[in-house]
């Protein structure tokens, strides 16, 4: 059963996807309405929960499930994946390698890197130690307002700082 994202109780776990790219309004208006179909059938064991997702800063999918009353399968986790494929093989983007880091690059501007590319980022000084990045632990919608968004020297990339 979808809901609006603001309506998921604080508690909902989530699972945050990242794009390589931004999305552009088409796509996203596309995205928006395979994944509202998709929550509203979302299920586990049969058995419908309050699901939903928001996309963020234009270019990362974030699926919201409230497991207050029943939780979320292996199965339901396998059906979100298929849908991200679908997603993935009709735009021609990378949501399900989670080999990427996001940052800010601006106050709304998301950079997605490959983990591989970091110490280019850094030598370049797009990413400092202030820098914000997506911090990929977060379990909980609650963790969106205050976990999510840290500094880079707070992340496990505080290794690429150090002196």
């Amino acid at each position: 059963m979808y809901l609006e994202f603001d309506q998921m109780p604080a508690h909902s776990r989530i699972w945050v996807y990242q794009s390589d790219r931004d999305f552009t309004p088409k796509e996203t208006e596309w995205i928006s309405s395979q994944l509202e179909v998709f929550c509203n059938q979302w299920n586990t064991h049969g058995s419908v929960m309050p699901t939903s997702f928001s996309i963020k800063f234009n270019q990362v999918i974030v699926f919201s499930v409230d497991e207050s009353r029943l939780g979320a399968s292996g199965c339901s986790i396998d059906s979100s994946v298929r849908i991200l494929r679908e997603i993935e093989e009709k735009l021609g983007i990378n949501l399900l390698d989670q080999g990427k880091v996001g940052f800010l690059e601006e106050k709304d501007k998301l950079a997605v890197n490959s983990v591989f590319k970091i110490k280019e980022s850094i030598s370049s000084g797009k990413l400092q130690p202030e820098t914000l990045v997506l911090n990929p632990l977060v379990r909980e919608k609650r963790d969106l307002e205050n976990k999510w968004l840290i500094n880079a020297k707070d992340s496990w990339l505080n290794k690429f700082f150090a002196n």
